[in-house]
């Protein structure tokens, strides 16, 4: 039996060539017949009639449209069309191609596509569309509101990906046409953050390959021209030295009794490229920069090329990975050995068979089932795409396009290492995963409770790197939660996905609390009684979906409580505007004047709010145009903008000033990073009988919560009582009163 001899790729002199701007200029469109052929050469049943049709429709569609190139539009759906018959797919996705761009760049519709051609092809069209008409603040959300699109249509039919890859490779191809170079390295760099892990992620290496290369040639042209320099160097010192080491692989194999085909290519310029990064080598200490493949017959005959192949040339340590007994995550099976072989080059050898090559070229393309959604639980492809399941998981949780984002390029990024549960399950996860990250991807409820992990039966830290073939057990309790520190360190999208919603849900649960309670004190000094049908009435007036959000609202200091009260009792707003003349004296809303020594008759004031006195301090007024006099602290810094000493009045705090009403002061909180934090401040307040008047937290990392907070008190001698109870307080790392106007809520 002959083994097939696929077409060597055709890449490996282009890759090495330089990409220089083209010139524009018109060129010679496809016929019908040729992409019919095309389809017909490994599909003969394809429906002519469909792709004829489809081929007049959108050139008729795109009109007179032309590219930035000169060429008329519909070239390029048309070669988009040609890319995706080199990957054998069917007649519909052939046709969406053609039509991929109608409904977002002409007065074709969707409904104009469903009734030409149907649901299915009307539907891959329109998953692939842009949303061109989404009203957005910035490009960047633009392009995750794209890409977000873009994975609620991919797991629902992969077709629609394959569309996007050959569109994007196409775009790639022509990006020198383009005159603008900020819109020429956008489009570039997001083919290197998203649609070339996209590609690679579903196993279409070649195409992921060149899409970074292609990138690469824009966005650093001068490291591309020096490795493609080199590359020149090389081939005129030792000729063809890839066809002489191929034909000694095959003849070894063949004395051996083993017919294979072998062959052979220098790596991509970017490969080489980031190898040099990765690594910090240099281009001369690089040694393997020729890779060579060997396709078989069987699964059988890669273990006995390989022994082979081991027993001929020395084997470098470290540097041997078996795919087909622990596939890739896209599927990709092929045994990895790197030799110091022939010619004492060190050279990379992928073993695999013609099933397993047609996989590693095509991808996904070679076996996806078309017409089935997502691969469940107990089919074949489930362990091979569940990171698309992953992806619907994020999506019907309702995360924001960004997140979905950013958790999808942490999914597609795919150097894997394979993990074991106790109970012998293979768990995949990329390289630098720790415990969190495998307990996460085991179920969302182990990773919440994890307090603890063995790797093969040793306890490590939670932040442990992972390797290959470790054990791992996950320690649990009911009680544990997570901590924000995990974050930091964590590498899964859906680890650092589900962190964050568990303590988004915590934190707001927590402000609910504290607002509920800092109404209740609010009303109850009032002599009202809180009730949560006046709570849902406030709701209502303020668009909020429940009651719960107004609560949560108060407690993180985004609605006052007096707001909350007089909204209520809208006859306390209309009592307190009559009781308060404008521009009159008192600290904000509160309910009573402040009588001060020293104060004329007829001039109005204020309490200035950068210092926020009380009672207690020692104060100053100050004339200040347009706003009567007003009044600050001694050390306030304010004072030093006022040279005029005319404009100094000495004023003191009158007899019961304390007594008169609360005022407000503002202080500086700095609590631990750990639940129930928010909830000490509010419970040591309000024991010293404060009110939290507003809150805003100003700081936050993993360490620790920095909150600005103005609390109604009588003076300072109240204000200390409360400082001193904050300071004795477990959860609380620092408090200290604030008197700067820039640290205003």
């Amino acid at each position: 039996m002959t083994v097939p001899q696929p077409n060597p790729p055709a890449e490996p002199e282009a890759a090495k060539a330089p990409l220089p701007r083209p010139p524009r200029g018109r060129r010679r469109l496809m016929r019908q017949t040729d992409l019919v052929e095309r389809v017909q050469a490994y599909d003969p049943g394809a429906d002519e009639d469909l792709l004829n049709k489809a081929y007049v429709y959108a050139m008729t569609a795109h009109g007179k449209q032309f590219r930035a190139s000169g060429d008329p539009y519909f070239a390029h759906p048309l070669e988009v069309a040609a890319i995706l018959t080199e990957l054998k797919l069917d007649v519909p996705t052939i046709v969406t191609a053609l039509l991929h761009d109608t409904i977002e760049g002409t007065l074709v519709t969707y409904d104009d596509v469903k009734q030409k051609f149907g649901d299915e092809i009307a539907n891959l069209v329109d998953g692939v569309t842009k949303l061109s008409q989404l009203e957005v603040f910035s490009e960047r959300t633009k392009q995750a509101e794209n890409f977000r699109k873009l994975m609620l249509a991919i797991t629902s039919d992969i077709r629609v990906l394959l569309v996007k890859l050959a569109d994007r490779l196409h775009n790639m191809r022509t990006l020198g046409y383009i005159d603008k170079p900020e819109k020429r390295r956008r489009i570039a760099q997001e083919t290197v953050d998203i649609y070339a892990p996209l590609a690679g992620r579903i196993g279409m290496q070649n195409m992921r390959e060149e899409l970074e290369d292609l990138a690469f040639a824009e966005l650093d042209p001068e490291a591309r021209n020096s490795i493609v320099t080199h590359f020149a160097r090389l081939d005129m010192q030792s000729g063809d030295r890839v066809g002489r080491i191929a034909d000694q692989i095959k003849r070894r194999l063949a004395d051996h009794g083993m017919e294979a085909w072998v062959y052979g290519r220098a790596k991509r310029p970017f490969s080489i490229w980031r190898k040099l990064q990765t690594k910090k080598l240099s281009f001369e200490q690089l040694s393997d920069i020729f890779g060579f493949r060997v396709i078989l017959h069987e699964t059988a005959d890669c273990y006995r090329a390989l022994g082979i192949i081991h027993t001929s040339w020395q084997m470098v340590p470290e540097r041997f990975k078996d795919f087909i007994s622990t596939p890739k995550p896209n599927g990709y099976r092929s045994i990895h050995t790197t030799v110091i072989g022939p010619e004492k080059q060190r050279v990379e050898i992928q073993i695999r068979t013609q099933e397993m090559h047609d996989i590693a070229e095509r991808g996904v393309a070679a076996h996806w089932r078309y017409r089935e959604h997502v691969p469940d639980s107990g089919s074949p492809d489930s362990a091979t795409y569940g990171w698309l399941r992953d992806m619907v998981d994020l999506l019907e949780k309702g995360d924001t396009a960004e997140e979905v984002m950013e958790n999808s390029r942490l999914a597609m990024y795919q150097d894997q290492v394979f993990c074991f549960t106790p109970k012998g399950s293979l768990i995949s996860l990329p390289r630098g995963a720790t415990p969190i990250d495998f307990a996460y991807a085991v179920h969302t409820d182990l990773g919440n409770s994890a307090v603890g992990a063995k790797v093969n039966g040793n306890h490590v830290p939670l932040h442990t790197p992972l390797r290959n073939g470790d054990q791992v057990e996950i320690l649990s309790t009911k009680d544990s939660t997570p901590s924000p520190l995990w974050e930091q360190f964590v590498v899964t999208g859906r680890a650092r996905a589900e962190i964050r919603r568990f303590l988004r849900h915590a934190q707001r649960d927590e402000h609910v609390k504290f607002g509920r309670r800092i109404l209740e004190k609010t009303f109850a000094d009032d002599g009202r009684e809180l009730t949560e049908k006046a709570i849902e009435e406030v709701a209502k007036k303020l668009r909020l979906p429940k009651a719960d959000d107004v609560y949560a609202d108060v407690g993180r200091g985004a609605l006052p409580p007096h707001e909350v009260l007089q909204s209520v009792f809208p006859e306390l707003k209309r009592a307190a505007k009559a009781r308060i003349a404008p521009g009159g004296p008192g600290a904000s809303g509160a309910p009573a004047p402040i009588s001060i020594r020293g104060f004329k008759e007829g001039i109005s004031y204020k309490l200035g709010q950068c210092c926020h006195p009380l009672p207690g301090d020692r104060i100053v007024g100050i004339r200040t145009p347009g706003e009567g006099l007003v009044i600050h602290t001694i050390d306030c810094g304010e004072l030093a903008k006022h040279i005029d000493m005319d404009d100094w009045l000495d004023v003191n705090w009158g007899q019961g000033a304390a007594d008169a009403g609360l005022s407000v002061a503002r202080i500086l909180v700095r609590v631990k990073n750990e639940p129930g934090s928010l909830a000490a401040i509010m419970t040591a307040i309000a024991a010293d009988g404060g009110n939290i008047f507003n809150l805003k937290v100003t700081d936050r990392n993993p360490l620790y919560f920095e909150f600005i907070v103005d609390v109604e008190v009588r003076d300072v001698a109240h204000l200390q009582n409360i400082l001193g109870a904050l300071r004795v307080n477990g959860a609380v790392e620092s408090v200290d009163r604030v008197r700067e106007a820039e640290a205003a809520v």
